[in-house]
């Protein structure tokens, strides 16, 4: 009995009964979940949040009779809870879902749908993950302007080294240019959004790694662009690292720092889950010790697990500096913990101070 009340509860809100079944299949496939109920659409959900009350939402966007932004707005108005969007991967879609990211949900997950055996499993990990980082997460009542964990392995959990093994020996050719490489999970949207303000437009170069589904990312750079002092841009193979440019890793695809001669650029390309995620941050901070060196500077922002906590460490042993994000200002203080554990960070810094420390390290 106290094993089933330790459950995460989940509530289910989706207008197709066909993903609400697979959702709930997947979910239930966790011991430490429970589905304690579904909705077709906002209407429903209203009356059973009345009976019982969950600890995480999985909430579509296009819904009949109510769509799921307002009842997100209305929820986090009055009655915050934890919303994870599960959302399919159209164009418009991804921009109502980053919107929804800005009314309060944590996180993004792509509906699962029948197909490939490795998709299905690798839309469990991600899904399972989403809820358990969502239960763990510090929600706040959505301010009047926008109102208007158990581990379970599903899978072996790989290092960078599927994606890019370690080196055998130091890289040639010296440069002094700086480069700065972030990643982040569970609330990073919004933390990258106030980091990537913050910086000056002839800022550094730098390459990002968000968790986040394909599709979505090319949305999420666009809306930074129009904030940012930076352009800011979905990376492509091949793209040149330089000043006053953010690159954000595309989803479901790694990305890796480079070189030649004095030039830092990207290579995008597949691979494995690493460290449970694709784009993994551990496959770029690897990339980065191995490429920029003591030219470096890493941040690991807020998320659930420990992706990049191995790669933020090879980062300082290379001579790079990194930052973690103090647990004050984190929505889920897992990744910065663990690479501190580890003994990973240089410095621990609330998000509000990371864009000043980066740019104090910058040699030009």
């Amino acid at each position: 009995m106290t094993e089933r009340n330790n459950r995460i509860k989940v509530m289910i809100v989706d207008d197709s009964a066909v993903v609400r079944e697979a959702l709930r299949s997947i979910l239930e496939s966790d011991s430490s979940i429970e589905v304690v109920g579904t909705a077709a659409d906002p209407y429903v959900a209203a009356q059973k949040l009345r009976k019982v009350v969950p600890d995480v939402i999985t909430l579509d966007i296009e819904m009949p009779r109510m769509d799921g932004l307002s009842f997100l707005r209305r929820l986090m108005a009055q009655h915050p809870l934890p919303v994870v969007i599960c959302s399919s991967q159209a164009g418009e879609g991804s921009d109502n879902a980053l919107r929804a990211l800005e009314y309060g949900a944590v996180d993004i997950v792509r509906k699962p749908k029948m197909g490939a055996k490795q998709f299905i499993h690798e839309s469990q990990v991600e899904i399972i993950d989403a809820i358990k980082a969502a239960h763990l997460s510090k929600v706040q009542k959505l301010s009047p302007e926008k109102a208007a964990p158990i581990e379970r392995n599903i899978a072996p959990k790989l290092s960078a080294d599927a994606v890019l093994p370690h080196a055998k020996g130091p890289t040639a050719i010296e440069t002094t240019e700086q480069v700065v490489v972030a990643g982040a999970s569970t609330g990073g949207t919004e933390a990258l959004r106030e980091f990537l303000t913050s910086l000056p437009g002839d800022a550094p170069g730098i390459v990002i790694v968000q968790h986040m589904p394909e599709n979505f990312t090319a949305a999420f750079a666009r809306r930074l662009d129009e904030l940012c002092a930076l352009t800011v841009k979905e990376a492509e193979n091949n793209d040149s690292v330089i000043r006053g440019r953010a690159l954000i890793a595309p989803g479901n695809r790694h990305t890796l720092l480079k070189r030649s001669g004095a030039r830092y650029y990207v290579e995008v390309r597949d691979g494995p889950l690493v460290s449970r995620h694709r784009p993994s941050v551990d496959v770029l901070f690897r990339s980065t010790a191995r490429y920029a060196g003591k030219n470096a500077v890493g941040v690991i922002m807020t998320g659930m697990g420990d992706d990049g906590a191995a790669g933020l460490l090879e980062m300082k042993e290379a001579g790079g500096y990194t930052i973690g994000q103090d647990e004050a200002s984190c929505v889920v203080y897992g990744m910065p913990h663990e690479a501190q554990k580890r003994g990973a960070v240089t410095k621990v810094v609330a998000l509000k101070d990371i864009a000043g420390h980066v740019m104090s390290r910058d040699g030009r």
